[in-house]
Parts: C-alpha cells; sequence; structure tokens
C-alpha cells in the first residue's frame, strides 16, 4: 500500500514539474516571440493561466500531505501529547469540513462550468475549475487517513513533533521513504 502511494505522489510530482516547464516554455516563447518577431502563440497565455491554477491546486495536496501549510504553531506548542493529539484531530475534522464545502461548492458550479469556453482555446471551463474536485478529494482522504492514525495511536512522535513545528526537517535531508 505504501509503495503505491509513494507511486502516486511520485507521479503527481512529476505531473507538476511538466506543468511548471510547460507554463515557462509558454511563457518564454510567447516573450521571445512578441518582442523579437512582433508575433505571438494565441494560446500560450492562457495556457500558461491555466496551468498555473492546476499547478497549485495540485501543489496544496502535495504540501498537506508534507505539513508544509501554515499553521498556529506557538499555541500547539503549549500542550503536552495529549493535547496535541486532540488539537490534530480537531483540526483534521476542520480540513474535512472544509474540503467537503470545496467539493460540494465545485460540484454545485459544474453545470455552467461545463457550459462556459475559454475565451481563446474554447476548452469547457470545468477543466479548469475542476481541479478542486482532485484537491478537495486528495486532501479530504488525507486528512481522514490522518484521523484514522490519531483515533487508533498510530500516530509516531515524529508525527506529533512535526505538528508542532517542533520537528528539525533538515537532520533528514536524504533519507529514503
Amino acid at each position: 500500500m505504501q509503495n503505491g502511494i509513494a507511486w502516486l505522489i511520485r507521479g503527481i510530482e512529476i505531473l507538476m514539474v511538466f506543468l511548471l516547464g510547460g507554463m515557462a516554455v509558454m511563457v518564454f516563447t510567447n516573450v521571445v516571440l512578441r518582442y523579437g518577431f512582433n508575433t505571438g502563440i494565441t494560446f500560450s497565455e492562457e495556457a500558461a493561466r491555466y496551468f498555473f491554477v492546476w499547478l497549485t491546486f495540485i501543489g496544496a495536496v502535495i504540501a498537506f500531505r508534507e505539513n508544509a501549510h501554515l499553521g498556529v504553531e506557538s499555541f500547539v506548542r503549549l500542550f503536552g501529547r495529549s493535547g496535541r493529539l486532540v488539537l490534530m484531530l480537531a483540526t483534521n475534522l476542520v480540513i474535512i469540513l472544509c474540503m467537503a464545502v470545496l467539493f460540494w461548492g465545485t460540484w454545485k458550479q459544474a453545470p455552467i462550468n461545463a457550459s462556459m469556453k475559454a475565451a481563446v482555446t474554447g476548452m469547457p471551463m470545468i477543466w479548469i475549475f475542476g481541479i478542486t474536485f482532485f484537491t478537495s478529494v486528495g486532501i479530504g482522504l488525507i486528512a481522514l487517513l490522518r484521523i484514522v492514525r490519531i483515533v487508533t495511536g498510530q500516530v509516531t512522535e515524529e508525527e506529533i513533533a512535526t505538528f508542532a513545528g517542533e520537528f528539525d526537517e533538515t537532520a533528514h535531508v536524504g533519507r529514503a521513504e
């Protein structure tokens, strides 16, 4: 199971590399064509914006998995182990609620977005805004798995320290996952 998740995360990271690379190539090429040859690629500006949106929302899932989002760690540090576990549980419950709202909002907006077309590419806008389905499900599943680990007592001291902002990540650079 862990091997499959690792492959999935690696695939998502590779997709992010392609999105960032594609965005950079499109913008750079368009700048060169505009200033050097007084022409340009019409769809590249719009496509680069969409790549950026996808990159941001896909990256949010990876950042959540790695505990890289902002947190109020100074408050969490005031508590002992039990208090930190309660805060971890409460935080992940709130996150699931937020992701349910995000999913529901995207679901309600989907018919409208499916009928609207992008100005230049003509792509249905659901392909742009629908990325929030991926984000809400991805972050929601990670939060749900964290809740299961908290309730079943499988949370490690390292995870609790990371949640409290006390884990020194530089000590583990280069370790095999």
